[in-house]
């Protein structure tokens, strides 16, 4: 049975993840920090803190793979449709050059990935919330689709 002060620490290292969308890389830092100083005193913080900071980095590589993806496949199919000279010349080439016969399949790739992305952040925030709440209550919980980095 844990105790109410280790089933706190334990929601809190969940829900200290939350700080990313304030703090950059503190999804990172504080489950760190309270991981790092609390997992000796109880095995529950310590099977949380490894189940935060491995999803965690999880997501971050999830996300990078999204980005190699998506990026240069947009980067390049932008510069592929725009002459160099309508960036200088022409103040509306917005409109003159862009529409949707000039999206290709390999764009629909990258805003397929970008629609990924976009449902693996709205997942995260709910999968913490959720993770959060099983901490509370004392349960273990391990975060879906999570690469076991820290053992």
């Amino acid at each position: 049975m844990e105790t109410t002060n280790n089933k706190n620490l334990a929601t809190f290292t969940h829900l200290s993840t939350l700080s990313q969308y304030c703090i950059p890389f503190g999804n990172y830092i504080f489950p760190l920090l309270i991981w790092s100083t609390n997992k000796e005193k109880s095995e529950f913080i310590d099977f949380n803190g490894k189940q935060v900071l491995n999803f965690q980095l999880s997501m971050f590589l999830y996300s990078l793979v999204l980005a190699v993806i998506a990026i240069p496949i947009l980067i390049v199919t932008f510069f592929s449709h725009v002459p160099s000279e309508t960036f200088f010349n022409d103040g509306d080439f917005m409109r003159n050059h862009f529409s949707l016969e000039n999206i290709t399949g390999i764009a629909v790739v990258a805003i397929v990935a970008i629609l990924v992305f976009v449902g693996l952040k709205v997942a995260e925030f709910f999968l913490i919330i959720y993770a959060a709440v099983k901490a509370s209550n004392g349960e273990h919980y391990k975060y879906p689709f999570t690469i076991p980095f820290i053992k």
